[in-house]
């Protein structure tokens, strides 16, 4: 009886234990092979990704509206835009939020590295995000915009969804292009939760966060493009409507007009670009200090949101209701004025946010002006006043954002109407195609290139960098004093014994290379020192130098192996010509199987 009873205690002690780490540790490592190894099991991943990311975004977007309708006293269901006038006093609320904000940015410079968005850590990273610079990330626009500045919330939507997917994908310990597509499925679920737009949402993260449509991001960021859809009409969030006209009657003559049109939205998103470079670059010149820009920038803004509140804000209320009132021409280019200037202020002065949504709002007057002037120029309404703003709201946005198919299908998905969305794909079309023409930017990469990163978009260039001389190096090369004579050259190297040795001078540092047959020809006197006999003396590869300079080095010298050498001068390996172009072939036939939709597992 009492062994019956320790038996049933020891079994129910049992029971009440906690799971051991090894059968967690187990259970992980057979979860994470299924994501690894299976596309259903990565898509429900995606799934998670895009329900996470449209969750995070409503509740910045409640953030930034509770902290407006605090801060300004707002009415329930108002937007800040949309306000018929402001008192200066009211708008004070500007620079002592800009202080707030500089607060931030001073503190986010104790990092001493820039903060990596989504497009940047696809493109070098391998969609590697710091979820404490997307904290950093996710509240200076939350204060940018909860104050009134001219920014959007659109970036720190895609950052903190981005991010998401990011950290799922680091945690699971997946491939260095599954990582990717999860940033890219976080940044889709996030516009699509913002807009209620889930093909607009999936454009997006295929033509800015990615770089390219492949079929194996095809079902995952379609997945959580849904997803966060699905979480915003849960939410009871409306999709994003907007007013159409009734009736439009397109001919073939109107896609040149509205191509016109994107020819216009083109030029205005150069400008505001370049605006918005030179009010940084003038006020990072000044003696302003980095955590009082922003204030300075607050104060500017007053006196443009006492001629018009429209400035303020990323411009949702603004853009509903200058598409359904009729507007004077020169109120309207005064309007388009004033907002290009808040924003390049806004921007310029250290406020931080995006310029998604103010790009759309101002593509709508760039569109309305173009239909108005056009009409006085003509004598006859040439096309309807709405379909051009329309038109002219994706073609400014795919100027500036860069996503082309994105901005069409938010038109598209906003009317409900393929009549117009053919028309506006025309304007997207030559908008999209002569920044890149002009310009060769977005303002994402723009503003990298600024800092002085060269990439043009999300594409996967990260494997180029971190396919590097240091790792693609032999290390434990032979190595010998220029100074050695012939002689004992041979009696150290005899032939047979390898066909190079790195030579170094007295002080250890690298000073060329030589070739052992070379010290054995016949006219070489036993005497001769073997310095004399060194090739390539001042060409060398640092170890960060990557393949593809490392190839154009090859070119260049003709030589067969190139030394490595630190910055000290010290020689760290050898790489063979050989071997480097072995090693990039192989990457890249590795992410043509991967943009095809393979599962390849990773090599670096």
């Amino acid at each position: 009886m009492t062994v019956a009873i320790t038996v049933a205690a020891y079994h129910a002690a049992t029971m009440s234990l906690p799971v051991s780490p090894s059968r967690l540790h187990s259970a992980f490592q057979g979860l994470r092979l299924r994501l690894r190894g299976s596309d259903l099991w990565f898509i429900a991943l995606a799934l998670l990704v895009g329900l996470l990311a449209g969750y995070l975004t409503l509740l910045q977007s409640g953030i930034a509206r509770w902290l407006q309708g605090t801060l300004y006293g707002l009415d329930e269901g108002m937007r800040l835009s949309s306000l018929p006038s402001m008192t200066w006093t009211a708008l004070l609320v500007l620079p002592r939020g800009g202080l707030l904000v500089g607060l931030v940015s001073l503190a986010a410079t104790r990092l001493k590295r820039p903060l990596l968005d989504a497009v940047e850590a696809n493109a070098l990273h391998g969609g590697r995000m710091s979820m404490r610079d997307n904290l950093i990330v996710l509240t200076q626009p939350l204060l940018s915009n909860g104050c009134g500045a001219s920014v959007g919330l659109e970036a720190s939507y895609t950052q903190m969804g981005a991010g998401t997917g990011s950290q799922l994908g680091r945690v699971m310990r997946l491939r260095r292009n599954d990582v990717r597509i999860l940033v890219g499925a976080g940044a889709a679920g996030a516009i699509a939760a913002a807009f209620g737009a889930p093909l607009a949402g999936a454009f997006y993260a295929f033509e800015i966060v990615i770089g390219a449509y492949t079929p194996a991001a095809l079902a995952p960021v379609a997945v959580a493009a849904l997803a966060g859809a699905f979480v915003a009409d849960q939410a009871g969030i409306e999709a994003y409507l907007l007013p159409a006209a009734s009736t439009i009657d397109v001919r073939a003559a109107d896609y040149a007009i509205y191509g016109l049109l994107g020819c216009c939205c083109a030029m205005v998103g150069i400008v505001i670009m370049r605006l918005i470079a030179s009010i940084e670059g003038t006020v990072k010149r000044s003696p302003l200090p980095a955590w009082g820009r922003p204030v300075v920038g607050g104060l500017l803004l007053i006196p443009l949101a006492m001629a018009s509140p429209q400035v303020l804000s990323s411009g949702h209320g603004a853009l509903h209701l200058d598409l359904t009132t009729h507007l004077p021409l020169i109120w309207i280019g005064g309007l388009l004025t004033l907002k290009c200037l808040a924003s390049g202020i806004s921007l310029g002065f250290g406020f931080r946010g995006g310029l998604f949504f103010a790009s759309l709002f101002m593509g709508t007057l760039v569109g309305a002006l173009f239909a108005g002037l056009l009409g006085m120029a003509t004598g006859v309404p040439v096309v309807d006043a709405t379909s051009a703003a329309l038109a002219g709201m994706a073609a400014l946005a795919a100027a500036v954002v860069g996503a082309p198919m994105t901005m069409a299908m938010l038109v598209l998905e906003g009317t409900h109407d393929f009549l117009l969305t053919s028309v506006v794909m025309s304007a997207v079309l030559v908008s999209s195609t002569l920044v890149r023409q002009w310009f060769g930017y977005s303002f994402s990469t723009w503003r990298m290139h600024l800092r002085g990163e060269t990439i043009r978009s999300a594409r996967d260039v990260g494997w180029v960098h971190n396919l590097n001389a240091g790792r693609m190096m032999r290390k434990g090369v032979s190595t010998a004093p220029a100074d050695l004579d012939a002689a004992a050259f041979r009696q150290r190297f005899p032939l047979g014994s390898g066909s190079r040795v790195i030579l170094i001078d007295s002080e250890g540092h690298y000073a060329g290379i030589v070739q052992i047959p070379r010290v054995y020809g016949d006219g070489v006197k036993p005497e001769t020192a073997i310095g004399e006999l060194a090739e390539n003396r001042d060409i060398s590869l640092s170890p960060s130098a990557d393949v593809v300079s490392v190839m154009q080095r090859f070119d260049q010298t003709q030589a067969d192996e190139l030394a490595v050498v630190g910055a000290d001068g010290q020689v760290l390996g050898v790489v063979s010509e050989a071997f480097v172009r072995k090693r990039y072939a192989e990457e890249l036939d590795k992410r043509q199987r991967e943009l095809m939709g393979e599962r390849v597992d990773d090599t670096d």
